[in-house]
């Protein structure tokens, strides 16, 4: 049975911060893993969406397991959206294989440290077209329950997104806890740390491999 992981980056950045990430997932999941890379600031939601289902239809595996972080996690979700059919198929007719998913802080309900970047002087052109498609207006996302979903967000105030303005309420420096909220999801997770470090913490990914094993957190959720 052959398992692939594929991990979806976030904002700036383009998948090697994962390295680490996926090599404990590959460890834990006897899995192969990938990072798909996207234009995060050059290209839109809807491109980038379709680019990842391009990507898929390239993926051969019995089962497929899909990890996002941050921005990531939008796009993902786009994918579920507006990409696949309702039966779950990509623009090919090609089936997505089962498997779950993890979002690691993805904002899905819209963010502050991006509305409060996006008033400053080039804040909209330093986010890119994604990032103001999808984090600056408030939005109210819903999981369509496709598969299991499970939701990890961190609460350890360290990061950049406390230097543009006051978050307000838990966070992980970056993301409110209340932003990662995803109704619909299987389940909702907050570990103590910042929202960089979602990607290489040795507790997050055990949390991770253990929803992807089984569609439930080793340790009792949110």
């Amino acid at each position: 049975m052959i398992i692939r992981l594929l991990y979806i980056h976030g904002l700036w950045v383009n998948g090697w911060e994962s390295v680490l990430l996926r090599a404990r997932l590959a460890r834990e999941l006897r899995c192969e893993t990938a990072a798909f890379s996207y234009p995060s600031v050059g290209a839109g939601i809807a491109a980038n969406a379709r680019a990842l289902g391009e990507c898929l239809e390239r993926t051969s595996a019995d089962a497929l397991h899909l990890v996002a972080h941050s921005l990531g996690g939008l796009v993902l979700l786009e994918l579920f959206a507006s990409v696949l059919s309702a039966d779950g198929k990509l623009p090919s007719g090609k089936r997505l294989p089962p498997g779950r998913i993890v979002l690691l802080g993805s904002p899905v309900q819209g963010s502050s440290a991006a509305q409060h970047l996006a008033r400053l002087p080039f804040g909209r052109s330093i986010m890119g077209l994604t990032a103001n498609e999808v984090l600056v207006a408030p939005h109210t996302r819903r999981w369509n329950g496709a598969r299991d979903l499970g939701v990890i967000a961190g609460s350890l105030p360290l990061g950049l997104g406390r230097l543009v303005g006051p978050l307000g309420g838990p966070n992980d420096g970056t993301v409110l806890v209340e932003e990662t909220r995803l109704p619909g999801a299987t389940q909702h997770l907050t570990l103590k740390t910042s929202h960089s470090a979602l990607v290489c913490s040795a507790a997050v990914a055990r949390q991770v491999a253990a929803f992807l094993r089984a569609g439930r957190f080793d340790t009792p959720p949110d």
